[in-house]
């Protein structure tokens, strides 16, 4: 099973007066999203569910990726993604994952970093690296398990896979 980690992409801070899970995308938002949209469909890093926070700026990050997927995915907003930001999400992803194989979470940091260091036991050295030390906005870490059921997943049985970030990918979106 396949777990895409998708830190939802940068915010403005723009208006002062909307509260924290009404904060919209920026223009560097709105770019980086799309490219790393345009990176699952190039990998074929299809999921068939997606568990995304209720935040405008999660929201919004999964509605630019959704028409890059070539596939009907299951699509579950989440408010615990939003207020569990601070915890890691394993608790969220053993409830609501069941037996997608590709699984999708859009949440927020600090907990999708720390669900991706607690998850990963095993993988390249230089994405390893990568990981820790910095999961930006947009940041996606594809982490595999031998698993046949979300409630199943235990820290530090996942392989990371890859680690990209919209900074590692062409700016062109041809």
């Amino acid at each position: 099973m396949r777990l895409l980690l998708l830190r939802h992409a940068k915010s403005d801070w723009g208006d002062t007066a909307l509260a924290d899970i009404d904060r919209p995308l920026n223009s560097r938002g709105k770019a980086a999203s799309l490219k790393m949209a345009r990176y699952l469909k190039d990998q074929s890093l299809l999921p068939n569910q997606i568990l995304c926070s209720t935040a405008q700026r999660a929201r919004e990050t999964l509605a630019r990726v959704l028409p890059s997927l070539q596939q009907e995915a299951q699509i579950h907003l989440l408010s615990d993604l939003y207020l569990q930001s601070e915890d890691d999400y394993l608790g969220l992803i053993r409830k609501h994952g069941g037996r997608a194989q590709n699984l999708m979470v859009i949440a927020h940091n600090p907990a999708t970093e720390d669900t991706a260091l607690t998850l990963t036991g095993t993988g390249d050295s230089a994405a390893m690296a990568d990981l820790k030390e910095k999961y930006p906005t947009a940041a996606l870490a594809v982490i595999d398990f031998d698993i046949v059921d979300w409630s199943e997943l235990q820290p530090g049985t996942g392989h990371l896979e890859r680690f990209i970030k919209p900074r590692d990918l062409r700016d062109d979106l041809d």
